[in-house]
């Protein structure tokens, strides 16, 4: 029986698969094993074909890294999944260590090994600390030309996915694939080379304006591409997911052939200049170029900005759906504020009804991410998801943090509220206020063009750190139009990208207080980067953000005292337009207890 992963995937797995990939590992004179939890597209979610780190350890988080040598194995993960690494991965086998960690674990662990890893699965940039880290203690790394992983894995190992790939109307898109090919190829041409090879499944449907279904929760095919600067292209793909209408909805321009021809069509490109993006595609195909004797560019993605700022249908897209999704959310809200209360269930079934409540908008494709529903304690881990034994009840005196998303062909949401049950403390009101100040600072703020997020982040924290306290996640992470929840290379962090925000641009605003052992708070919503007013006398161009998302903020957790007159007037302004925008959508009880939590403070 051929395995699959989710979040209930034991930790016996490590007993079971360790032996069987060491002994591969043995075949090939290898000491050691990089396992990455990225796939060869370097995807955030994974088919269960690639999910070669759950199937090692048993761990089904959506970034991980295992380090495997024939006495020991280390597994790396970071703050969002401390729970489940916990339930999912055997401690007898596995050393937990942090993500960021694995660079200096290899300088004092590897001495003088040889560790193996399969080039197809790391970046050169990732590779190079890795590398680094390698070299000071003495040890190689090694590429692999057949993983041992894989061999180990043999014949349980599932299928790679073949779901159909789909046009994506320009209704939805706001322009033809024809019009991007030939603005990116002149940008290919404008960047001093010939042609670009694409591997990120994101540009892969953005470019071609199509959409598959070989990853969860993100509406992506598998493949790559090669674009020539006159914008003609060759689209590889497995065979079984070309339907009949996909050639004509591609027309002359575009070459679909199968995958297994892609390696002699990178090899076809000897003599020519070829752009590459070091920090999405694996070290792979520059290592096939080079040996091609093609010269390598390396370049960000050049669909990566044009697929961030988007236009004015996907914007006009997304402010539909967002309403739609924000019905659905609002009559989970009422159901919280009214059936919650009294019956207390568990997080799953928390998670459940705001799936069945999308899922009755009649126009879900899938969930953009797996639910998030903190109860109590389990609120206070950021990226929390109801596992095993991990999953509590609801509790009077306590918070239920919930954060989830659609995928919408229109747009794709994602959004946090966080609910009192029961009477909250002034403890709980103080810092869900504080959050909500935060919150405000960056819905409100206006900067100047070409500003980037990290110049950013401090503004939604200072309310929290004129308190002593902050959060240890990003304030914002780009989002795809009926892509990936989490796309760059935009972002507000206090690390990372200095790409600047620009027009068109959605990020999400989530600040956040997580008090370890009792309770968390996050308000997040999505907003769109837009050109704001210049008062008179400024002189220079500025930007600001449109809230995309309208869902009610739970009013039994402020304290009104602590909001300045502007922040007071921010909420009941955004309150009143969700009434006004979502409340048509609603009726019955539902539409009434609206009225009532939209009503001014």
């Amino acid at each position: 029986m051929r395995q699959t992963f989710d979040e209930t995937t034991d930790p016996s797995f490590g007993a079971k698969h360790l032996p069987l990939l060491r002994a591969e590992m043995a075949k090939q004179g290898l000491d050691g094993f990089l396992i990455p939890h990225e796939d060869e597209h370097q995807n955030e979610y994974l088919p269960d074909a690639n999910e070669r780190l759950a199937w090692a350890t048993g761990f089904t988080g959506s970034a991980g890294a295992a380090v495997v040598f024939h006495d020991r194995a280390s597994m790396f993960t970071d703050g969002r999944y401390t729970v489940q690494v916990k339930a999912q991965t055997d401690p007898a086998l596995f050393e937990r260590r942090d993500l960021n960690d694995v660079a200096a674990y290899l300088e004092t662990a590897a001495k003088e090994a040889v560790i193996g890893y399969d080039p197809r699965l790391h970046s050169p940039d990732a590779l190079m600390a890795l590398k680094a880290a390698a070299q000071k203690a003495g040890a190689t790394l090694k590429p692999v030309d057949a993983n041992p992983l894989d061999l180990a894995w043999g014949a349980d190992r599932p299928a790679q996915p073949t779901a159909p790939v789909v046009p994506h109307e320009d209704v939805h898109s706001g322009e033809s694939h024809a019009s991007k090919r030939a603005r990116i190829g002149k940008a290919v041409a404008d960047a001093g080379a010939d042609a670009v090879v694409l591997t990120a499944s994101m540009s892969i449907a953005w470019l071609f304006n199509v959409r598959g279904g070989d990853v969860i929760r993100s509406p992506l095919p598998i493949g790559q591409a090669i674009l020539a600067a006159d914008g003609k292209a060759r689209l590889f793909l497995d065979t079984a997911k070309v339907t009949n209408a996909l050639p004509a909805w591609l027309g002359d321009d575009v070459r679909i052939e199968a995958t297994e021809q892609l390696p002699a069509a990178l090899d076809g490109l000897s003599g020519r200049k070829v752009m590459i993006d070091p920090s999405l595609s694996s070290a792979w195909y520059f290592d096939r170029l080079d040996a091609a004797g093609a010269t390598v560019v390396r370049a960000m993605d050049p669909c990566a900005i044009p697929r961030a700022a988007k236009n004015a249908v996907e914007i006009e897209g997304s402010r539909r759906a967002h309403i739609r999704d924000g019905a659905a959310l609002s009559r989970f809200l009422h159901w919280v504020d009214t059936v919650v209360q009294e019956t207390l269930p568990d997080e799953r079934e928390v998670v459940e009804a705001l799936e069945r409540f999308r899922e009755q908008t009649g126009a879900l494709k899938d969930l953009s991410f797996d639910t998030i529903a903190g109860a109590g304690p389990n609120g206070a881990l950021p990226h929390y998801k109801p596992v095993g034994a991990s999953i509590r009840k609801v509790e009077k005196g306590s918070l239920l943090l919930v954060d989830g998303g659609g995928q919408y062909l229109d747009g794709t949401t994602d959004v946090t509220r966080t609910m009192a049950v029961g009477e909250p403390s002034e403890d709980q009101r103080h810092k869900f206020t504080l959050v909500l100040k935060a919150h405000i600072a960056m819905a409100t703020i206006r900067f100047p063009a070409g500003t980037s997020g990290m110049a950013l982040d401090a503004i939604a924290r200072a309310p929290m750190w004129a308190a002593g306290l902050d959060y240890d996640h990003g304030t914002g992470h780009g989002v795809g139009s009926y892509l990936g929840v989490h796309e760059g290379p935009q972002r507000i962090a206090k690390w990372g990208t200095t790409e600047p925000l620009l027009e068109g641009m959605i990020l999400s605003n989530e600040p956040g207080y997580y008090r370890e052992g009792h309770w968390g708070i996050r308000i997040e919503t999505l907003q769109v980067v837009t050109p704001a007013e210049v008062p008179e006398g400024g002189e220079r161009p500025m930007h600001g953000f449109e809230q995309l998302t309208f869902a009610p903020i739970d009013r039994k957790l402020i304290s009104v005292e602590m909001l300045t007159p502007d922040e007071r007037a921010y909420v009941d302004a955004y309150h009143a337009e969700t009434l006004a925008k979502v409340g048509p959508l609603m009726d019955g009880e539902a539409l009434d207890w609206l009225k009532r939590v939209c009503a001014p403070l």
